[in-house]
């Protein structure tokens, strides 16, 4: 019989079909694993509605699940969406070593009253907040891309969802 700890492992091991360097466990959204004897029922959230990697993230949870030798119940979970704030610290860094810039973690306890900065995004190779918008729109619709005027590299940034 399968645990729960080995399919968070198996699960733990799949990337991101549009991010490979982060694991779907370390972006956040594989949301639960319960294991019942021989089957296994996992829940996830996309990282948005209109996902176009919905359907091979599910397949690669299941065929991850099926190898384990348990039967996979793969479930999308729509009613509470998906946040950054669900990426790990892990994940964060991976990103970050990749060229990406997540968002920093919002601070626990509820919606806050925040000024907005315009220097607030960091360049993830050069650690300056001398960046700007270059593009809302990015290849996703969860990410649009900036540009560090310091060491005048692009890069992807996470918008804050």
């Amino acid at each position: 019989m399968v645990t729960a700890e080995e399919v968070w492992e198996a699960l733990a091991g799949i990337p991101d079909p549009e991010i490979p360097v982060i694991s779907l466990v370390d972006l956040g959204v594989v949301r639960d694993v319960l294991v019942a004897e021989d089957r296994v029922h996992v829940e996830f959230t996309p990282t948005f509605l209109g996902c176009p990697a919905l359907e091979v993230m599910r397949d690669a949870m299941a065929d991850s699940i099926a190898a384990l030798g348990a039967e996979p119940e793969v479930e999308v979970v729509l009613d509470d969406s998906w946040s950054t704030d669900r990426i790990t610290p892990e994940g964060r860094e991976k990103l970050r070593e990749a060229g990406f810039a997540p968002p920093a973690p919002r601070v626990a306890g509820g919606p806050q009253l925040v000024q907005l900065q315009s220097r607030g995004f960091r360049c993830p190779y050069c650690n300056s907040q001398d960046t700007r918008l270059d593009n809302l729109f990015g290849p996703t619709p969860c990410r649009s891309i900036r540009y560090c005027e310091s060491c005048r590299q692009p890069f992807e940034q996470f918008k804050t969802i």
